[in-house]
């Protein structure tokens, strides 16, 4: 028996659970907190299955999969065979879990069987169960639980804030028990004839704050099981994967499939109900502009839909005024979205949260990139406003203008960086050191060149402003001029990661440099030496490019952001390495993300050890990384635009 979650993922709800599909409560001991949650709250803190007062064990365990199936039998030893077998199966939908159990008497007597569910809701923010351990205060918070004719009702009151969880059964218990705990027992007192076999269905309908659809709970998890099946052969239909490469083609075919559980529900600019990729789950399961925007870019030669639905959904939330414990700031792309309690009641940031200084420049990305992949200007007419607001943003409070650079500062109550590399230590020298002061990180002028370009190229071509797209373009021209004068090394032939509050280069050799080639921010020589360089022995670990070059003090393999290798910044170097004609440089990049999704069951994780693959075979799963991630779900399509199916 391992401690490891299965997870299941539909929508914005999710699973996790045990081998035998029990969730066991707590904070969990590994990378995903066990329970079923909906909109940032756990709905299940406990789902126990105990046949006469016993834990089976599995004889099958979960196997992972769209729906959760296990086969379990009481204990006992090689000379008494179990008297029954247990076959479970569950899946989610929106807003819902469902299991069925069917029992199975092995013996040619008629038998009695006691089973139980032990089922609880604690409602705790997910916030609570991260791993900094924080704790908050709920003044007034009051938890109830109503016994019903087939089954009970949790409810959690904090004031105005009110959500549910309500558990049926289909037939309805025999009994609902106290267990002394908050939990209850729903119970059932089974008669199988010889050989005969029961079942019961289990029903789960969350109904967190605020919702306001009127959801219902499937009668199977053969039926949600078969309504995610069918979204994701929507998003599967009609792309064209290559023929002379199966490996490619089967890890474009599961993340395509990926993507289409991981669409959760948004709002547009006049209240239009949208579906947009969230970040990942299990821990952001819920709209990040950054992911979603390179979400919505990898995938947009093959399926538009996404982009404009999150080209929208940003427009909708892009910030109108400014607020400081947000970091808003008028035409800001908002960073996260959050639903849950502590966002509701102000006791983190992240309700509507924009600290990012790079989501702006990718949604004029994507919003140039989409007008010009499509042909569909309407949206971009639409969008004008949104979009001039974004590029003032840029230019105003983004620093462009005062600073010639996009810069951020340290959010004591946020994120310490707002680039990609976000976790506390990401942008650093090469011994290790942070930066003081505001932070000018490459990247993100890399993007910001790309979205003056794009966005000059709309104001010609489709806003029919000639006079803003000069300004613009000039302004693109100045930034590469200046970029290449102050964040060059020479010594290293390598760009800098980022610009310390004096200006001074830190000088750490990292992937962002990449990003460089896929915006086009370098001249050809220049982006020619990086993109050889990044093929190194140091920064190529052969399941691809390193976030941080091996050598650096500041270097580990099991660091977020400072060893790793992620699959979205390789598909974005993939990207960059074609765009500059290094064309078997990219081909290398593809074969090696290619080869550790096929080690893995054709699925990209969010992020993977920096070990070589020299050493070790097998890719080493980062400890903590998102099981199913949007960006590295897209990702083998960008390598499939990258290099087609070489």
């Amino acid at each position: 028996m391992t401690d490891r979650h299965h997870l299941l993922v539909y929508g914005g709800t999710f699973a996790a659970g045990d081998d035998r599909g029990d969730i066991g409560g707590g904070r969990g001991t590994g990378a995903c907190p066990p329970g079923l949650f909906v909109r940032d709250a756990r709905h299940l803190s406990r789902w126990q299955l105990t046949v006469d007062g016993a834990v089976p064990e599995p004889l099958a365990p979960v196997a992972d999969g769209d729906a959760a199936r296990c086969v379990l039998v009481p204990r006992g030893g090689r000379t008494e065979p179990p008297p029954c077998t247990l076959f479970r199966e569950q899946a989610v939908g929106d807003g819902s879990f469902v299991e069925s159990l069917r029992v199975t008497n092995n013996c040619p007597v008629a038998t009695t069987v006691r089973l139980a569910v032990t089922a609880d809701a604690d409602f705790t923010d997910q916030f609570e169960l991260r791993a900094d351990h924080r704790t908050y205060t709920k003044a007034g918070a009051v938890r109830a639980r109503e016994v019903l004719d087939d089954g009970v009702e949790f409810t959690y009151r904090r004031g105005a804030w009110l959500s549910r969880t309500t558990v049926t059964a289909e037939p309805a218990p025999d009994g609902v028990e106290e267990t002394g705990t908050g939990a209850r027992r729903l119970v059932w007192t089974l008669d199988l004839a010889p050989h005969g076999s029961a079942e019961l269905v289990l029903r789960v309908m969350a109904r967190p704050h605020g919702e306001k659809r009127a959801l219902r709970v499937p009668r199977s998890p053969a039926a949600l099981t078969e309504q995610l099946l069918a979204a994701e052969g929507r998003f599967v239909e009609g792309v064209a994967f290559p023929t002379g490469w199966p490996e490619l083609a089967a890890a474009c075919a599961r993340g395509l499939a990926d993507l289409a559980a991981l669409q959760v529900p948004a709002t547009g600019p006049d209240g239009e109900e949208l579906r947009v990729p969230a970040a990942g789950a299990p821990w952001f399961l819920t709209l990040l502009g950054r992911d979603a925007l390179l979400t919505s870019l990898f995938t947009l030669p093959y399926r538009p839909q996404p982009a404009a639905a999150t080209l929208l959904a940003l427009a909708a939330a892009q910030a109108t005024g400014t607020g400081r414990e947000a970091v808003a700031q008028p035409g800001k792309i908002v960073h996260e979205v959050r639903h849950g309690e502590l966002a509701h009641f102000g006791q983190v940031p992240y309700g509507r949260y924009y600290g990012s200084v790079d989501a702006t420049p990718l949604f004029l990305v994507l919003l140039g990139a989409y007008t010009e992949q499509t042909g569909d200007t309407a949206l971009a007419r639409r969008l004008e406003p949104h979009a001039r607001a974004a590029v003032g943003w840029m230019l105003d409070h983004g620093g462009l203008t005062s600073r010639g650079y996009l810069v951020y500062c340290a959010d004591r109550g946020g994120l310490a960086n707002q680039n990609w590399k976000d976790s506390p230590g990401a942008i650093c020298s090469a011994d290790g050191s942070r930066p003081s002061g505001a932070v000018m990180a490459a990247g993100a002028q890399g993007y910001a060149y790309d979205a003056l370009r794009r966005t000059a190229w709309l104001a010609r071509t489709v806003w029919d402003d000639g006079t803003y797209g000069a300004l613009l373009a000039q302004a693109a021209a100045d930034l590469r001029d200046r970029f290449q004068r102050d964040f060059w090394m020479p010594r290293r032939s390598f760009p800098a990661l980022a610009l310390d509050g004096t200006g001074r280069p830190v000088d750490a050799l990292a992937s962002d440099a990449g990003h460089l080639l896929w915006s086009g921010l370098l001249d050809k020589e220049y982006g020619e030496l990086v993109g050889r360089r990044l093929l190194e022995e140091d920064f190529f670990s052969g399941w691809g490019v390193r976030t941080l070059a091996a050598g650096q003090p500041a270097y580990h393999p099991l660091s977020y952001h400072r060893g790793s290798v992620w699959p979205h910044d390789n598909a974005l170097i993939a990207l960059g390495l074609a765009r500059y004609g290094l064309h078997d440089e990219a081909r290398t990049v593809a074969h090696a993300l290619v080869d550790a999704a096929t080690a893995t069951g054709h699925r990209l994780p969010e992020v993977l050890a920096g070990y070589g693959r020299d050493t070790h075979p097998e890719p080493v799963p980062y400890p903590y990384a998102c099981v199913r991630e949007s960006r590295s779900a897209a990702a083998p399509l960008a390598l499939l635009t990258a290099v087609g199916g070489a």
